[in-house]
């Protein structure tokens, strides 16, 4: 797997895509040495399961830890940290992980009571976890999801599970975004794994989860958030975090650079409606069997749009979904392949949330047929 490799599978079961990801990825080829000590460090933020958006689902961190030891990895640790307030070892109980410990020889690493070591970067002092900084090779597993503060996190914010809670006060203080990147420049990820299966629509802790239904890898931080926030609606302005991390050396935003791999279409599972806030964003679509990868896109950037007003005049609903493959109506208005013989359609299975949005912002002209 090259530094531009983006891959991405897309599916309902988080053990097999997660295999699938870590045999194209080739992962003994980027560890090398079976003695090396590898940490796993998922997302955990509240002591909460998967389900709401919020944290990693374990069926991933599983999974790892099986390829990992088939192949003669057996230093594996597994460390994080929840939010101020909160308590890492309950996170670790209601999501099993003291079983995948007992079970797998892994020992769980509370960065809250690890050792620190005292790092600078960029202008900014930290207290980083031992375990995590002096480690092999790191494996980060975030969630992509919105956030109130930061608008997204990614694999960038992730790595703040990786600091002492008073560390984590200063970086608030601080207002997060320099931090951040100069967080990642002292200690980045060595593999990103991103669960992009059901995250949150807009906070940290889940309760507004959009189905998705992908997971996809990359070794670069910068590269990786780049490419999460088009999937769900922003681009890299939105995030400031991701530019200053590449000022520092972390990593390069380029999407143009960008080589997206795809290991299969997305997934064909009925599609699971969107709950809480999200739901009213439906009501500006018109669904026929549409793809969650897809469906879920779109929520995301109806979202976007609707936080800066323009969904209030929209005048159109949004068709999408396999259902209007072969229609062909002048008249309505679509995104992804599917819908291309509609009067006006955004073509991409699926497209990314960005262009969709911008897609979106365009229709104030009326829909005329294709020629």
């Amino acid at each position: 797997m090259r530094e531009n490799d983006i891959i991405i599978t897309y599916g309902s079961d988080a053990s097999v895509m997660t295999r699938a990801l870590l045999d194209a990825i080739d992962i003994e080829s980027l560890i090398g040495d079976t003695n090396a000590t590898i940490v796993l460090k998922p997302n955990l933020v509240v002591a909460v399961t998967p389900e709401g958006g919020a944290t990693t689902h374990p069926e991933i961190v599983i999974s790892i830890i099986e390829h990992l030891k088939d192949r003669g990895y057996h230093h594996i640790t597994i460390a994080e940290s929840a939010w101020i307030g909160d308590s890492t070892e309950r996170g670790f109980a209601v999501n099993g992980y003291h079983a995948i410990s007992g079970r797998y020889g892994v020992p769980l690493i509370d960065v809250k009571k690890d050792r620190y070591v005292t790092q600078s970067a960029g202008g900014i002092t930290m207290e980083v976890s031992k375990t995590v900084l002096e480690c092999d090779f790191l494996i980060n597993l975030p969630v992509l999801k919105g956030h109130c503060q930061t608008a997204m996190t990614c694999a960038l914010k992730n790595m703040k599970g990786c600091i002492s809670d008073r560390s984590k006060r200063q970086f608030h203080t601080q207002g997060l975004h320099r931090p951040i990147a100069s967080l990642n420049r002292v200690r980045s990820a060595d593999l990103i794994i991103v669960d992009s299966i059901c995250g949150d629509l807009d906070f940290e802790e889940g309760g507004n989860p959009v189905e998705t239904n992908r997971i996809f890898a990359a070794r670069d931080s910068v590269l990786s958030d780049a490419f999460g926030a088009s999937l769900i609606g922003f681009t890299e302005e939105d995030i400031p975090y991701i530019h200053l991390a590449e000022e520092l050396g972390v990593g390069s935003s380029d999407l143009s650079r960008m080589n997206l791999i795809s290991l299969n279409e997305p997934s064909q599972q009925p599609l699971a409606t969107p709950t809480g806030k999200a739901h009213s964003l439906t009501l500006h679509t018109e669904e026929r069997s549409a793809c969650s990868a897809c469906y879920g896109t779109l929520i995301h950037a109806l979202k976007r749009l609707d936080e800066v007003g323009r969904l209030k005049n929209l005048k159109h609903t949004i068709s999408i979904g396999q259902g209007f493959k072969g229609v062909e109506d002048p008249k309505k208005v679509g995104v992804g392949s599917c819908t291309q013989g509609l009067g006006k359609s955004l073509p991409g299975c699926p497209p990314k949330a960005v262009d969709m949005a911008e897609f979106i912002k365009g229709l104030e002209q009326p829909p005329r047929h294709h020629s």
